[in-house]
């Protein structure tokens, strides 16, 4: 009950006074008319392409061309970073290689200034790690995480739930990006390793997907599941937040698939611009981002809310 008067409360919260600032599937925060925006832009060999210029890049929104007035190459941009790690019963046999894997990771892309959380989800959400720059911290809250298939009543834990019993994957994301991300600095990105199967949260996938828009965070997946999990609903996460799902089968691919997002999350640029449309309506606008070659395509966020006062 508890649980679910948080969440309904978050919900309110995000739709009364989240409109003022951000943005959804594709988006950047509005702050003074000006809409910022990351992408990663992969040659037709889906190698990384770096070294481009201002005049490489077109964005479009709701189809008018746009001028774009900042830009940045910038690999060294502060990262603010959630490792949100699945806990459940489905996860039993990879859950040690991932918490390797995570420890790993955060080894590699994190640099002075960047801040990292842990979270684990099964029947509840856990908070492992607020954020911080400490490794030694950050890798003991990993080895904390364990599975977890619970038995029935109350389940513990600080948000804890009562009634159906299941794994809270789209509670986990809302939470993280809208109780945690929303008020971070620098780039926003969450990896999360699961099957992306969900029976148990009380929000809906499009709740999670729009508060990590509107918190402008970039969600991963890294898709770990012998059948392969839910692919609909981590594309549809990742597609609409400007983040990849990478599909992860045995420990040598899950290397592989960190070590694919940390080179995404170093080689992002930086793109702004003022909107032709300066209606403060607090409407869903979309964003297009296309590349003058186009051998080369982009990853980006595909829109935002405008502001609505």
């Amino acid at each position: 009950m508890r649980f679910r008067a948080i969440l309904c409360y978050l919900c309110v919260a995000s739709l009364a006074g989240g409109l003022a600032f951000a943005a959804p599937p594709g988006q950047i925060r509005v702050q003074v008319n000006l809409v910022n925006l990351f992408a990663t832009v992969r040659d037709k060999h889906k190698a990384i392409v770096t070294g481009l210029k201002q005049d490489d890049f077109q964005i479009y929104e709701d189809g008018q061309l746009q001028e774009i007035t900042n830009f940045s190459a910038d690999s060294d941009l502060p990262i603010t970073l959630g490792l949100l790690i699945d806990t459940s019963g489905s996860e039993t046999y990879m859950l040690s290689s991932e918490k390797d894997a995570g420890s790993r990771f955060l080894g590699r892309v994190m640099r002075k200034g960047d801040e990292a959380m842990i979270m684990s989800f099964d029947l509840d959400v856990d908070l492992l790690a607020d954020f911080t720059d400490d490794r030694a911290k950050l890798n003991r809250a990993i080895n904390r995480a364990e599975i977890n298939t619970g038995g029935g009543g109350i389940v513990q834990g600080p948000l804890p739930q009562r009634g159906p019993l299941g794994t809270n994957f789209y509670d986990a994301v809302y939470l993280a990006a809208h109780d945690k991300l929303s008020d971070s600095a620098g780039r926003r990105a969450l990896v999360i390793l699961t099957d992306a199967e969900d029976n148990g949260s009380k929000v809906n996938l499009q709740d999670a997907i729009e508060a990590a828009q509107r918190a402008d965070t970039v969600v991963h997946v890294l898709l770990v599941a012998a059948d392969g999990g839910d692919q609909v609903v981590a594309k549809k996460l990742t597609d609409e937040t400007g983040g990849r799902m990478i599909v992860v089968r045995n420990e040598k691919n899950l290397e592989q698939a960190f070590d694919q997002i940390s080179e995404e999350l170093r080689s992002q640029y930086t793109l702004g611009y003022s909107p032709t449309n300066k209606k403060r309506d607090g409407a869903y606008r979309k964003i297009k981002v296309e590349m003058k070659n186009k051998e080369y395509s982009a990853l980006a966020r595909r829109g935002y809310y405008a502001p609505n006062n």
